[in-house]
């Protein structure tokens, strides 16, 4: 069975991210996908030193939820990461959480597809969008997209629940996403994964 796997960057676990992550499992369930939900946000999650100690262990030095988050990712077919809006950007315990995780994890996610989704009160929301999306597509991973920005507006998780359009949006999300993976796995069987190319790295050491 394919999984999708689920990381809640809120410090509130039944918040208004949680609320659209809920919509989201729900319809996943209904196409068949397993999930898991993990909770970042209430973690002492401390960000990436850069002393690539992972480079020779395959693990981050410092030995916390990032550690156990890996072997999940690396069997996952998709990864959706949520998070509120915190002044025009995610949530810092789950920028620290993915920088590590994904500098610190060797193995390929090429082709697993990615979502992100934020929650904001009123703006900052397409700002935070954008900073989360990079993270898969410097990797490889396919985008999910929905019939809007994957986005729901609420001061409370009681407001998101009013919020019919995000509601709607974060159900489209999960569809497509659930599309996306059956196709790849389809494709991947009787065609293999696209190929890629390695070995060029262009830092400019010259200066020129």
């Amino acid at each position: 069975m394919s999984k999708v796997l689920l990381l809640n960057g809120s410090p509130h676990v039944h918040g208004c991210t949680a609320e659209a992550l809920d919509e989201i499992i729900r319809v996943l369930q209904e196409e068949g996908i397993e999930t898991e939900l993990i909770q970042v946000g209430k973690q002492d999650i401390r960000g990436c030193v850069s002393c690539r100690s992972c480079a020779k262990t395959g693990k981050c030095v410092f030995d916390d939820l990032v550690n156990e988050t890996a072997p999940k990712l690396e069997q996952a077919d998709g990864l959706i990461v949520g998070s509120p809006v915190y002044y025009s950007s995610p949530n810092g315990t789950i920028l620290s959480f993915m920088d590590r995780l994904f500098f610190s994890t060797s193995f390929s996610k090429h082709m697993k597809v990615g979502a992100a989704v934020v929650s904001c009160r009123r703006g900052g929301n397409t700002a935070s969008f954008d900073v989360l999306n990079k993270y898969f597509t410097i990797s490889g991973m396919p985008v999910v997209s929905s019939t809007y920005w994957n986005q729901v507006h609420g001061y409370t998780a009681e407001d998101v629940r009013k919020d019919l359009e995000g509601l709607q949006t974060m159900r489209n999300l999960a569809r497509n996403m659930a599309f996306m993976i059956r196709a790849i796995a389809k494709e991947k069987e009787s065609a293999g994964l696209p190929a890629l190319e390695y070995g060029t790295f262009t830092s400019f050491p010259d200066g020129k």
